[in-house]
């Protein structure tokens, strides 16, 4: 039977070539892909709600992917967690409806981006890896009010970086808080979804208004223009953290017919298979772990065209 696990990860992005698999990178997806292959004994493809970019953290990034194992969600979770690296940690896992889908079921998110503003680096706080070290005051009240002119639905290509590939570059900002934690400033952002590195072109553009260079008034100019040169400079990957994703399990749609047919009919692979992934090594990728595998006779494998 087939079954569909959600997983809430938390991990620090510093050391991580952002989520989605890259060869000769390390990536989150590659890591928690190889503890789920181990711990489940097949192969597995994971569902990221999000394509966090280099250096980008997570507090609960949710993921989630396809099993015919059998085994209880509380001894895989135990599984996958002693498995991951260090720097990232399995919080939750639990068996959810088919139709799930961590990208395509989120109906919001909220960033976090940390700025320490102030002439001393972040190092007697620890917080160097995780904020946006700029040496001067930032006016909190300018940026606010700034902020304003980005809540609503608007098209933000303004805030689109190069490699943005959406067809529509129409979003809906919920809202943004901007506030004081010590030497910090945090902004929060909270929309149903968001272009490639549109939260840190926005930061970008705010600070550029708390710096006193630009008038709170700009930053409706720069939405309206649909122009990313108008808009600031990208701010560091480092003081981004993707909070929450939001979701409504209650209301996912009954799966198809079709789909429960096969989810019924679906089972675990053979042994010969079980037992090839349990020898491939973790620091291969796909291509050269079935490389290297000896073939059972009589069995063919075929290349994941994904890896």
């Amino acid at each position: 039977m087939l079954r569909n696990l959600m997983l809430t990860l938390a991990y620090d992005g510093a050391d991580f070539h952002g989520w989605q698999n890259q060869p000769g990178q390390r990536t989150v997806q590659s890591c928690v892909e190889t503890a789920l292959r181990r711990a489940l004994r097949h192969q597995v493809v994971v569902i990221g709600c999000s394509r966090t970019d280099a250096g980008v953290h997570a507090a609960a990034y949710v993921a989630n992917a396809y099993t015919t194992a059998t085994t209880a969600d509380l001894p895989i979770a135990r599984s996958i967690g002693s498995r991951l690296p260090k720097d990232m940690t399995l919080l939750h896992l639990e068996t959810v409806p088919l139709t799930f889908h961590a990208t395509r079921s989120a109906l919001g998110k909220l960033y976090r981006y940390r700025v320490h503003a102030a002439p001393g680096r972040p190092c007697e706080q620890l917080t160097q890896r995780f904020t946006y070290h700029f040496w001067q005051a930032l006016d909190v009240n300018a940026m606010r009010a700034a902020a304003e002119h980005l809540i609503g639905r608007h098209d933000f290509t303004s805030f689109a970086s190069a490699g943005n590939e959406r067809e529509s570059n129409v979003r809906t900002i919920r809202r943004i808080d901007v506030y004081r934690v010590g030497l910090e400033v945090r902004f929060d952002i909270e929309g149903d979804g968001f272009l490639y590195k549109q939260v840190r072109n926005m930061v970008g553009t705010l600070i550029e208004v708390g710096r006193g260079h630009r008038p709170p008034e700009w930053v409706a100019q720069v939405r309206d223009a649909l122009d990313r040169t108008k808009a600031g400079p990208t701010a560091p990957a480092r003081g981004l953290c993707l909070q929450w994703v939001r979701y409504n399990l209650r209301d996912l749609p009954e799966p198809a017919p079709d789909v429960l047919d096969k989810a019924r009919e679906a089972g675990a692979p053979p042994a010969h298979l079980r037992a090839l992934v349990e020898r491939q090594h973790r620091s291969l990728n796909e291509k050269q772990r079935q490389a290297l595998a000896p073939k059972p006779e009589g069995v063919e494998i075929v290349e994941d065209p994904e890896a």
